[in-house]
């Protein structure tokens, strides 16, 4: 059995965990599709409160890169979860998922709908299946399950973690310590297996059950409107932004230096890009993300594409959403599996 350490008896510590949020309304798509504009729009016909599903737009400052809502659309419809954090500091999933849960619940209390708009996939997928964070690190435990591998070697760990937790072990390389000693970690915490604690938060949803909508734009619009933004970019300063960021915060948090736009605005500061490559690598970024988001949301069952043309209105776009929901509208499901 698992070797546990001379410590005081303790009750089995609970893991933190966020439920799935599955009534609410979900509009996502691929950066520069038109999100912005739609969510305005939707929110209006449904009485709805937006909550930024962006991990970017959370970082006071960082305006011109994120593509936040302007004040107009802010002053129309109340957004929340937009410039909560400096950008020299990190923002967590966890944290973001104690945001939401407790907007969700204002939002409701106002008599209000919680409409989540962005591209984010990571924080989509954790709001619509729930979130295992599991307890906070131990790390005296940590200490003495790292120095027992250092003794023993990790295969040793990995043997103990085989029998409390079968199914991690053998997803888990023998060496593969970290995560070795986190699961053995999560197990001598809680009294359960990392495996079982995870589990339930990965289960689909139907997409009747959900209101999540993906705009999808072909590629060609996409593009055209990836270079468009870029240039805009620029035009207004981005640039000058990031320098005035790092003028006051000395630097940008690991998180918010990989914001597309940004990373490339400080290779260029910092000498690794010249200005002549720079639309053109922020665009090339930009691109290769925006297929990156397509493939996680056609990962989720709970999508439902919306097709969207290059002069669709936002207004028209909108009512399309609607007439989906409510069922009047064809199953967009099929079109996932066209690649971008």
């Amino acid at each position: 059995m698992v070797e546990t350490f001379p410590q005081e008896k303790q009750p089995p510590e609970e893991p933190e965990q966020f439920p799935p949020i599955l009534d609410a309304w979900y509009l996502t798509g691929p950066t520069a599709s038109g999100k912005t504009a739609v969510a305005v729009e939707l929110a209006r016909r449904l009485g709805a409160e937006i909550i930024s599903l962006d991990s970017m737009a959370v970082y006071r400052g960082m305006d011109i890169g994120t593509a936040k809502p302007s004040p107009e659309e802010r002053r129309l419809i109340p957004h929340h979860l937009v410039d909560c954090v400096d950008p020299n500091e990190e923002f967590s999933v966890a944290q973001y998922l104690q945001k939401a849960h407790e907007l969700v619940q204002e939002i409701r209390d106002r008599g209000k709908v919680p409409l989540f708009a962005g591209g984010t996939p990571l924080y989509l997928k954790a709001l619509l299946r729930g979130l295992f964070i599991g307890p906070a690190a131990d790390w005296d435990l940590r200490r003495q399950l790292m120095a027992r591998a250092d003794r023993e070697g990790p295969a040793a760990l990995h043997r103990e973690l085989a029998q409390v937790d079968p199914t991690t072990a053998a997803r888990l390389h023998p060496q593969d310590t970290r995560r070795i000693v986190r699961a053995l970690e999560v197990y001598l915490k809680t009294g359960r297996p990392i495996s079982k604690l995870q589990q339930q938060f990965n289960r689909e949803n139907p997409p009747e059950k959900c209101r999540v909508f993906v705009l999808l734009r072909t590629r060609e619009d996409l593009r055209k409107r990836i270079a468009q933004r870029v240039a805009g970019m620029l035009e207004s300063g981005l640039v000058d932004e990031v320098r005035k960021l790092l003028k006051q915060f000395g630097s940008l948090s690991r998180t918010a230096r990989q914001a597309v736009g940004y990373r490339e605005v400080l290779a260029f500061l910092e000498g690794r890009c010249r200005q002549e490559e720079l639309a053109d690598l922020i665009a090339t970024h930009t691109w290769q993300l925006a297929r990156r988001q397509l493939i996680w949301f056609r990962s989720l069952r709970e999508c439902r594409f919306v097709p969207v043309g290059p002069f669709d209105a936002p207004e028209e776009i909108a009512e399309r959403i609607l007439a989906l929901a409510a069922g009047d509208g064809p199953s967009l499901r099929e079109s996932s599996s066209k690649p971008l």
